[in-house]
């Protein structure tokens, strides 16, 4: 496994298998797999003219509760988070360093090497109050990833701030909660960042939108260094009408919610889990037993399922895997071969 691979490569997975990639269970990517009602021909979408984002801007931020001049958007989440890295790396020229609270998203180590931060791991399951550095990014992905846990982070943030750091807090699952953003502080933390993911919650992975969010000043100097044109008609377009499904988000969680209970009675039923660890996102990190990430993955294979292997994450090894919620009839699947 590559240092910052990760998961949802079903057109590989397929290829190497011999299979087609609709016969793939794919439980590696945490995407919903709940869909939005959308009303929309694309095919008579006129795409001659350069594309117009008020409209859109307006409704993300509409969305997320937030000023239009206080979001910027681009070309998905990853387009996001190294614009961010490259845009901080210059105000943090005496003291380059990057802190991330892992295991986490792995761009972020990847950002990271590519514009020459000195990187600092915290493990946040070991050592959640380390002290981190002065002048420093810090990276806190809420609910975290790969495992899924949602932390009461405004203390920390207190802290960050006595520090002069810059934080980026990545919300990229935070939809699938019932829990409240952090953009509710934004005007107290001038040296704040939120990234939201619409990708993950609406289920569109294809779809490459990703928002950032912080005090206008701050997004005024990172907008200055983005291009005119980021995003398609299309992406446009399509963001525009999964936000008027007002009706999706309960629907949603419904199906999530039934589902993720499902996979938890498989997981607990199972010889082959070690330790399940407590997840209020789409994905369930476990550890297991018996049996190594990269043996299950080769047991799953003739039932074509995909799971993804966690061994590349800071802090874990070999035995975790991350699996992700998905339909009751994909995961029964899954449920066969540990029943096996």
């Amino acid at each position: 496994m590559t240092p910052f691979e990760h998961g949802g490569d079903v057109t590989a997975f397929a290829k190497a298998c011999n299979y087609e990639v609709s016969e793939v269970i794919d439980l590696s990517s945490n995407i919903n797999f709940v869909k939005p009602s959308i009303d929309a021909d694309f095919n008579t979408l006129d795409i001659a003219p350069y594309p117009n984002y008020d409209t859109l801007y307006e409704a993300v931020a509409s969305h997320y509760t937030v000023k239009v001049e206080e979001m910027e958007l681009f070309n998905g989440g990853s387009s996001a988070i190294f614009s961010l890295f490259q845009h901080v790396k210059g105000a943090l020229a005496n003291a380059p360093y990057v802190t991330i609270y892992s295991p986490a998203y792995l761009e972020y180590k990847k950002a990271a090497k590519l514009f020459g931060y000195k990187l600092e791991i915290i493990d946040r399951f070991e050592n959640f109050n380390a002290e981190v550095k002065e002048n420093s990014l810090i990276i806190f992905v809420n609910p975290s990833t790969p495992d899924g846990m949602y932390y009461d982070i405004e203390s920390l943030l207190q802290k960050w701030q006595e520090k002069n750091c810059t934080v980026l807090i990545d919300e990229s699952f935070i939809e699938f909660t019932s829990h409240t953003s952090i953009t509710k502080v934004l005007e107290n933390y001038p040296n704040l960042y939120i990234l939201k993911s619409m990708t993950k919650f609406f289920g569109a992975a294809g779809i490459r939108v990703g928002t950032l969010i912080s005090q206008a000043k701050n997004i005024k100097a990172l907008g200055t260094k983005e291009p005119l044109w980021k995003l398609s008609a299309f992406d446009a377009t399509y963001i525009q009408e999964v936000l008027t499904d007002k009706t999706f988000k309960a629907c949603s969680d419904i199906a999530n919610e039934e589902s993720k209970n499902y996979l938890l009675r498989v997981l607990n039923n199972s010889k082959y889990i070690k330790t399940i660890y407590p997840s209020n996102a789409n994905y369930i990190l476990v550890e297991l037993k018996d049996i190594t990430a990269k043996e299950l993955q080769e047991k799953l294979i003739p039932h074509k399922v995909m799971i993804r292997s966690c061994e590349n994450f800071d802090g874990l090894g070999a035995y975790h895997v991350r699996i992700a919620v998905k339909s009751i009839d994909n995961l029964e699947k899954f449920k066969e071969v540990l029943d096996a």
